[in-house]
Parts: structure tokens; sequence; C-alpha cells
């Protein structure tokens, strides 16, 4: 969350939309308070593929025809990969007119020193579950 910045609102996630007779699921939902729309979160775990973006582009139809009111303003799309390609990317989405974006996702085994101080410890979570229980 503190890397998609300022202004989300989460929503949910693996949200349910039916369209048709069929049921497909969002990975990720939020709100941006300040731009007054939906952002869809497509996660892949594999390398960036064209129709990921007919995929997501679905989504924001989906979203903007059963969610979106008159007052919002259309829906993001955000695929985030495992790694992308960035011409595969731009062919992609070159008709695409809705808002889109493909970004590439690293993974990280400890996290970064600007982040410890602001989270709690292990020992700390500890602590407090175990406060929860005693009560």
């Amino acid at each position: 969350m503190l890397e998609l910045g300022a202004g989300f609102a989460y929503v949910g996630k693996q949200v349910a939309l039916k369209v048709g007779e069929r049921e497909f699921f969002i990975d990720l939902l939020f709100y941006h308070i300040k731009l007054h729309c939906y952002v869809v979160i497509e996660l892949k775990t594999v390398d960036f593929e064209p129709e990921h973006t007919g995929k997501l582009n679905f989504y924001l139809k989906a979203v903007d025809s059963q969610l979106r009111t008159e007052d919002d303003k259309p829906t993001i799309g955000i695929l985030i990969c495992k790694k992308k390609d960035k011409v595969v990317a731009e062919y992609s989405l070159s008709d695409i007119h809705k808002p889109i974006g493909v970004s590439q996702y690293q993974l990280t085994h400890s996290l970064p020193k600007k982040f410890k101080s602001s989270l709690p410890t292990i020992g700390e979570i500890e602590a407090e579950l175990s406060k929860d229980k005693k009560l």
C-alpha cells in the first residue's frame, strides 16, 4: 500500500463481478479519493503477455458499468507482472483507450530500513496477540 502513495482506499481483494452468466474476480480493487476513480490492480506471477491487457480492459469496463457512478472518473488499471518487455507492452496498449499501466515487481526478502521503524516487530505483534487471547 505504501508503494501506491497517498489517496488509495482499499475496497477488496478477489472482488466478484458478474458479467453475463459468469463471475469474474478482480485481484485488488481500490478507490482513489483524490482522483475520484476506482483503480483495478491485476497481479501476475508470470512475465507480461499481451492477453493480460485484454483481461484488464475487460475488468475496467465491468467496474465502470457496475460500480462507477456519474460522479466518478473512469477506472484506472494497473497490471503488475514478473517481467515486462517494454515494446510488447506498448504494442498491447496502443489501441486501448482506457488508462492502463504495466509494471513489474521485484521480490525482496527483507524489509527496507526506511520502513523498519514504522512497523511493529514480530515480538510486538506476538505480544499484542497474546493480550487479545487473555481478554
